[in-house]
């Protein structure tokens, strides 16, 4: 294999998809290091934008920054190149979560260059969605997707799809009893209120999607009482449509291959044409988490909850300008 040399150009390019990535609150916890005489680009989580209440251990963090390292090797591959990965490379340094070298041009993945097209197309959507259930064919390759990232994507059953929504509902009221809780969504979200942080970054208010009319709504509501005027009330579906995905393991690399597996199957569902969005709520409180498990699948630890179907698509939420993630050594 011959490396490719980095110039600035295509590694800008590059990480200007990888950052197309989803991340907790749309915090955007990466940071990219391009090491252009060793022809390597390396990963670091960014512990500065980490969720201390609602994600003390990283973990969310990691499946951000697992999510970002997808769509680099997808962007590197829709460029003729291979992107040969290296996980946490550094032992006495946390935060320095892969090295990427790119060969080829002659050993680019196929697969991974198709879903390029799904990169800037795939947003979360906070609406309701139709109760159109989502073929089994359909199912089976996002299960295979998941597959290739060496993780599990599980399709619950009626009953233990029940207890996952039971889950979220009481995350909820969970969080609407922590004011810390409160206060870090708040701190990630963009209503046009003085004082608030930068535009590039967080939930804005466009993104919320409508509030709840008569049952608790399968996403999280950004929206605190009186702070969006206006904002309309809808339906959302009966019985939402959900898929759990997890690993044996529970370590950072293992959060790591969760976030690749996450972003592959996002970018595949939009492929599909599917509408999707992120239910990490009970997954962010401890005593809850274990109980999303499917207890019929071979998942020790559940990591994200997806939400499938059909509906309105979600818009583009900002990203930081790729000068605020890149530095070159």
């Amino acid at each position: 294999m011959t490396a490719t040399t980095l110039t600035r150009p295509l590694v800008t390019s590059l990480i200007e998809d990888a950052v197309t990535a989803p991340s907790m609150h749309n915090a955007q916890p990466w940071k990219f290091v391009c090491r252009a005489g060793s022809g390597v680009i390396e990963l670091h989580g960014d512990p500065s934008r980490g969720m201390p209440r609602e994600d003390p251990d990283h973990r969310a963090l990691h499946l951000g920054c697992g999510a970002a390292l997808f769509g680099l090797r997808v962007a590197a591959a829709h460029r003729g190149r291979h992107p040969a990965v290296r996980l946490l490379p550094t032992p006495d340094d946390p935060w320095h979560l892969a090295d990427v070298r790119l060969d080829g041009p002659d050993d680019a993945d196929g697969e991974l260059d198709a879903l390029h097209a799904a990169l800037r197309r795939r947003h979360t959507s906070r609406f309701p969605f139709t109760e159109e259930q989502v073929p089994y064919e359909v199912i089976g390759g996002l299960r295979a997707a998941a597959l290739l990232e060496g993780c599990r994507l599980v399709v619950p059953g009626a009953w233990h799809t029940d207890t996952v929504m039971d889950l979220v509902h009481t995350s909820e009221l969970f969080e609407a009893a922590d004011e810390a809780v409160r206060a870090e969504i708040a701190a990630w979200t963009r209503t046009g209120a003085p004082g608030e942080g930068s535009g590039a970054e967080g939930i804005p208010s466009y993104a919320f999607g409508p509030r709840q009319y008569d049952v608790t709504s399968p996403v999280r509501d950004f929206g605190a009482p009186g702070r969006v005027p206006g904002r309309v009330s809808a339906r959302f579906e009966k019985r939402p449509q959900i898929a759990l995905l997890g690993t044996v393991g529970d370590t950072p690399r293992d959060w790591l291959k969760a976030g690749q597996a996450m972003q592959r199957v996002l970018l595949q569902a939009t492929l599909d044409g599917l509408a999707t969005s992120l239910m990490s709520q009970p997954l962010e409180w401890p005593e809850l988490r274990s109980d999303a498990r499917d207890p019929g699948s071979a998942i020790g630890f559940v990591h994200m909850v997806i939400r499938l179907g059909y509906g309105p698509e979600g818009q583009a939420t900002p990203r930081r300008p790729v000068a605020d993630v890149l530095t070159f050594g």
